[in-house]
């Protein structure tokens, strides 16, 4: 990879950032206005967390959460399966010279969040983050 593809960390370019977010903006506003007309969507509120768009700008994937979650992906295969009507309808709002492909993935980070809640909350952690650290006494 070049250069002009990653920020020092290692991770995505503005660029990339940029046009992830540009791409969000319109699956939401695609999403929200019920374009598309799918049996399997209609009534249905989605959020879109993230998209990560890959460095030659073909690909992006897309990370959803519905309402209610989505235990049997129904949702996420009927987003999968008018893709191509999205990315059409997508093609009038965002300018690109390609419009990546998209595929839709549950986005999973709302339960890790939940889980980690859940971790900090038990009684031992508790204990352990109300006691004063004897390390930061020593130094003072």
């Amino acid at each position: 990879m070049g250069k002009s593809d990653q920020n020092g960390s290692g991770g995505p370019s503005l660029r990339l950032l940029r046009v992830g977010e540009n791409i969000r903006h319109a699956i939401s506003t695609i999403l929200m206005r019920g374009d598309v007309q799918d049996t399997d969507l209609n009534g249905t509120s989605i959020s879109v967390s993230e998209v990560r768009v890959s460095p030659d700008l073909r690909n992006a994937t897309v990370f959803v959460m519905p309402l209610g979650g989505d235990p049997d992906t129904k949702i996420t295969k009927a987003l999968n399966r008018n893709s191509a009507h999205i990315r059409g309808l997508m093609s009038k709002m965002v300018h690109m010279k390609y419009m990546p492909r998209l595929k839709f993935l549950l986005d999973e980070s709302f339960d890790e969040a939940s889980h980690i809640e859940t971790l900090l909350r038990d009684p031992r952690v508790s204990r352990d983050l109300d006691q004063p650290d004897e390390t930061s006494s020593e130094n003072e």
